[in-house]
């Protein structure tokens, strides 16, 4: 009986099973599912080596697996390369174990084709290190080279460069001659620029008009890899200036560029891009078309910034931010929540618009304080919702920065809010950037628990543009997916766009999560999303960020797409 169980759990295991001897390898067994999976049959297999059928391309590889099982007695999970029948290249994920058939030692093997999975895998990492439109490194490999360089220039007593470039009125040839257009050109500025550097050094893209040129392996001496630098941002300057044929125009694009050094000294990884930055808006001061190396009169620029830390301590202090609110709907029309956006009403500045201040309470650490602030401010406000019965089914997304959720007290201060003003936990949301995965995974995870066990939900913001790793994504105890909007806005006509907002999709919904869509502005852009089978929605299409009581109007509105009134 036991031996009948055996028998027909191989033949219909989903693997690709098959049975050989240990000795020598000789195959013995195999299910159909060998042959649909890799094009052999039984009946070819049948006494023959899985080397002398080419199965495994590499003999190296088939004797370490061989190894690490008479080692252990089974591998499971074990992951290679088999060659298909056809010549094709497949990955496979191999579950093994020694076992006795008729007294004789043999190797009963489970082998699944993780060719697809993988593919999507090596995807998704792409999109953590490179920017997807010039397959530019971005940000965040730039930081990894820039510390390993940093290091390098300190041990070797060498110094590097960073040129910091942004292209001057982009915005302009976008309005006018459009995205596509501009795109166009970001693709060739960065081919411009790599011709114009060596292969060792690095051109990324941070986002929007912006790049970076690392220089490594300078002089020692300042002076000597100052003028070593400004030779390559001439260079580039010469480059950046000649036409771009961009059917059917021929656009003129000039750039200002900021250079500074560094590698005298141990200083902290943000500084050198903080003092290239600033050198590139002098040399827009100066009138475009230009290059500047960092001057420290430019700490004028600095004093401002402290100046408006200074308000910004005093706000937190008054509670001067408001809360606005982005509506979320989903396919069929209605109202499923919002996003909580902060608005800083500034009784001097006017408002204040959140891409200069919160950036700034991120490096002074008030975005700890401040994001307690707007969490106490949306539980109040799902509170009051919950007493009337047309508003107590939203939801209301909290942005949580990393530096406020790496706190070792973020779950208890949570759970107090919440208690504190008997908000129903099961309609917050706290969204999560993906920076937060290059952390303590662990202790990620064990903070979202704790507090999903209480009922709040998380949801994964701007996902496919930073850090990704399935098998991170898979653990986390998620609720959402937000497709960041640089995968919305050319959806409808970008079959590359169409393809990432599909994958994230699929993805989504094989691990059972919401997927929302943000930055919808178009009904192209829904109907192209709900195409591709994501069904909420966020953006501009249906309404601005708004206050509370016009939010609430929005609530009732009949029928979706609407813009809010008077916006």
């Amino acid at each position: 009986q036991s031996e009948l169980k055996f028998a027909t759990a191989f033949s219909s295991s989903p693997a690709a099973a098959s049975i050989a001897t240990l000795a020598e390898g000789r195959l013995i067994e195999a299910n159909a599912n060998f042959e649909r999976d890799f094009g052999w049959s039984i009946a070819d297999l049948r006494g023959i080596t899985a080397m002398e059928a080419g199965l495994w391309p590499d003999a190296a590889e088939r004797e370490l697996w061989a190894n690490t099982l008479r080692q252990h007695g089974r591998t499971v999970n074990y992951e290679t390369v088999w060659r298909h029948r056809n010549g094709e290249l497949r990955h496979v994920s191999i579950a093994g174990e020694i076992i006795d058939l008729d007294g004789v030692p043999c190797i009963l093997a489970y082998t699944t084709d993780i060719t697809a999975r993988k593919a999507t895998e090596e995807q998704i990492q792409r999109l953590a290190f490179y920017d997807p439109l010039t397959s530019l490194p971005n940000r965040r490999l730039l930081m990894d080279r820039l510390e390993q360089a940093m290091a390098a220039c300190v041990r070797h007593q060498r110094l590097g460069a960073l040129l910091f470039i942004d292209l001057d009125n982009f915005k302009t040839l976008n309005d006018t001659h459009g995205h596509d257009k501009g795109d166009l050109l970001l693709q060739q500025v960065s081919a411009r620029l790599i011709d114009g550097v060596r292969e060792g050094d690095t051109v990324a893209r941070l986002g929007g008009d912006e790049f970076v040129v690392m220089i490594e392996d300078l002089a020692a001496d300042a002076m000597t890899a100052a003028k070593q630098a400004e030779n390559v941002g001439r260079k580039i300057m010469a480059a950046l200036n000649e036409p771009y044929d961009i059917r059917p125009l021929q656009v003129h694009s000039t750039p200002s560029m900021g250079i500074t050094l560094f590698g005298a000294q141990h200083e902290n990884l943000e500084e050198p891009i903080k003092r290239a930055d600033l050198a590139m808006y002098q040399a827009k001061n100066a009138g475009r078309n230009t290059l500047r190396f960092f001057d420290p009169r430019m700490q004028a620029m600095v004093t401002a910034r402290a100046n408006l830390e200074r308000d910004l301590r005093a706000a937190l202090q008054l509670q001067q931010f408001v809360l606005h609110f982005q509506p979320q709907v989903r396919c069929g029309g209605r109202v499923m929540g919002a996003e909580v956006l902060l608005r800083w009403p500034h009784p001097e500045r006017g408002l204040v618009p959140p891409a200069e201040f919160i950036a700034l309470a991120e490096e002074s650490g008030l975005i700890i304080p401040l994001g307690e602030q707007v969490l106490e401010q949306a539980c109040r406000q799902l509170a009051r919702w919950a007493t009337q019965a047309e508003l107590a089914p939203l939801t209301l997304s909290v942005n949580v920065s990393a530096r406020q959720f790496q706190k070792d007290d973020f779950v208890d201060v949570v759970l107090t809010v919440l208690e504190r003003t008997g908000a129903p936990p099961q309609r917050l949301l706290l969204e999560l950037t993906e920076s937060l995965l290059i952390s303590n995974i662990d202790d990620v995870i064990r903070k979202m628990d704790a507090l999903q066990a209480r009922g709040v939900g998380f949801a994964l913001d701007d996902f496919g543009t930073g850090y990704s790793s399935l098998s991170y994504l898979k653990r986390l105890p998620l609720n959402q997916l937000k497709i960041d909007q640089g995968f919305v806005r050319d959806i409808p006509v970008d079959p590359n766009d169409a393809a990432i907002a599909r994958m994230i999709i699929v993805l989504g919904e094989s691990l059972g999560l919401e997927v929302l869509a943000e930055g919808v502005e178009t009904p192209e852009q829904q109907q192209a999303l709900q195409a591709q089978g994501c069904h909420a929605y966020q953006g501009y299409l249906y309404s601005r960020p708004v206050p509370l009581e016009a939010f609430e109007v929005l609530t009732q509105q009949p029928g979706w797409p609407v813009l809010a009134p008077g916006l």
